[in-house]
């Protein structure tokens, strides 16, 4: 008997989230697949790639193949199911998502959602984060043409193979205006976030003071010395953008330069 394709699913807007509900939907469509979700069991959003190691975890039972991690991340959720649930046969396929919102530039340093696909990436499997830029007059979001993207790459995954070498993963953002008829897929490098401080003071009826952390509008800036398009110029132009990621954040251009510095300045 043929085994089937295994895929391991993970998100950090939450085990109820509609995006993980539309991906898990999506993927039981295919044909020959197995589908496993060990998700958080509440929002993780901009969780990064952290893990809980202060605490236990505990996995809670919400139907056949589906786990929420009771306080855990996406990471956590990955970590623990490959060393619990996947001792002996590895998933073919980790899929991280569908994110409600986009995960673009330097972004993805504090997503959730790409750090579910770097944890599978450091275990060899090959991961892939999918975000759906929203819309906000539309705060449900429509995952429609994020459900059939992520249903073509798996279908030419699953047939051939993954077509990024280890420790690196597929970084997908799908444009917010389901009224594209035809959105192409643009394969982008990360792009240049501007970023500024955005904090909100309040007090509690004690006069302390408490704050809550804002979200700066999606602002961004050509990268210098690139060839192509960013993730965000795909995107603004209503189209589909894959970046491929890789972990290691070495920056081997600056080497030769810092040794000389420290060298001149006898440190």
């Amino acid at each position: 008997m043929k085994n089937k394709y295994k895929i391991l699913v993970t998100n950090d807007d939450g085990y109820e989230a509609k995006g993980l509900l539309c991906l898990v939907e999506a993927l039981k469509e295919l044909d020959d697949v197995e589908v496993t979700v060990v998700a958080p069991a509440s929002e993780k959003s901009a969780c990064g790639h952290s893990l809980t190691i202060i605490r236990p975890l505990r996995f809670v039972g919400v139907e056949d193949n589906f786990f929420k991690l009771d306080d855990g991340t996406p990471s956590d959720c990955i970590y623990l199911a490959l060393s619990t649930m996947f001792v002996d046969v590895k998933p073919d396929l980790l899929i991280s998502g569908i994110n409600r919102g986009s995960n673009m530039g330097e972004d993805i340093t504090y997503s959730g959602t790409a750090a579910g696909a770097m944890e599978g990436v450091l275990h060899n499997i090959p991961s892939i984060a999918i975000s759906q830029v929203m819309d906000f007059t539309n705060p449900q979001g429509d995952f429609t043409l994020a459900q059939k993207t992520i249903k073509k790459l798996v279908l030419k995954i699953k047939e051939g193979t993954f077509p990024l070498p280890e420790r690196e993963f597929l970084n997908v953002n799908i444009p917010p205006n389901i009224d594209l008829k035809d959105p192409k897929i643009f394969i982008t490098y990360a792009g240049y976030r501007l970023y500024a401080n955005d904090s909100h003071l309040h007090r509690n009826p004690r006069g302390e003071e408490y704050y809550w952390l804002g979200t700066h509008p999606l602002n961004f800036s050509a990268r210098k010395g690139r060839e192509g398009i960013s993730d965000y110029e795909a995107i603004t132009s209503g189209n589909i953008s894959i970046t491929p990621i890789k972990l290691d954040m070495s920056a081997y251009k600056s080497m030769k330069k810092l040794k000389t510095w420290i060298e001149e300045n006898e440190i």
